[in-house]
This record gives structure tokens, sequence and C-alpha cells, in this order.
């Protein structure tokens, strides 16, 4: 009924050591997570910019571009044009507020303040009329 196994694992034999395979520490993923979170929350904001155009929105993004460039070293954040006119500003409000709220539980995982503030302060921006 049962054959055992006659060849070693093929991970015994692909992997002498550990150091074969490339590992990222929990602070560079946490890092990777939190650009991530901040891009989308900054596409979902110049999209906003360009529908609702306003002072606020526009310190916003700069504020989240250099949170960006701070993360990823010197490369500046892809900005985004805004997809149709037709969009919904409340679904986009929804959006942003998710994507902050995403964003700070990620900023507070790796201690990271400046992050935790800007995102915490863009998730009260989006609260009035993100309806959840």
């Amino acid at each position: 009924m049962y054959e055992p196994i006659r060849t070693k694992s093929v991970h015994s034999t692909l992997a002498r050591t550990p150091s074969d395979f490339p590992h990222r520490s929990r602070e560079e993923e946490l890092d990777i997570q939190l650009a991530g979170h901040l891009a989308a929350l900054l596409a979902v904001t110049d999209e906003l910019r360009a529908l609702t155009p306003s002072d606020e929105l526009d310190v916003a993004a700069e504020r989240l571009a250099g949170q960006l460039t701070r993360l990823r070293g010197s490369a500046s954040p892809v900005r985004a044009a805004a997809s149709t006119p037709t969009s919904r500003v409340d679904a986009l409000h929804q959006r942003a507020h998710a994507l902050a709220g995403r964003a700070l539980v990620v900023a507070a995982s790796r201690a990271d303040t400046a992050a935790a503030i800007l995102s915490a302060e863009r998730m009260d921006a989006h609260a009035g009329t993100a309806v959840a």
C-alpha cells in the first residue's frame, strides 16, 4: 500500500544552505507593503484632485509623494491621471479612506511615525465623505 520515497527531497538537494535563497527582512517586507498602500492612496488622491481640485488634496498628494520617495530611496512615485470624468467622487473617498487605513496598520507595525500620522490624517480627511 505505502511505498517509501526512494529519492531525496527536492528541497534538500536544491537548497544546500539557507543562504541560497534571497530573503527579505520583516522591515523590508513592511516597507514594500507600506509603499504599495501609499502609492495606491496617492493614485486615488491624484484622481480626486483632477475631479475636485483643492489645496488640501494638493498638499496631501505632495506629502504622500514625499513619503514614497523616502521609502523607495530616490525613485519618485508614478503619478496617476484621472481615469474618467464620470468617476464617482464618493467612491473615491471611500477607497482613499480604506487605503489610508491599510497604510496606517502597516506604518504602526513598523513604527514609522511620519507615515502613521500622514495615514491617520488622510483617514480623517476622507472619513466625512466615506460611508462604511
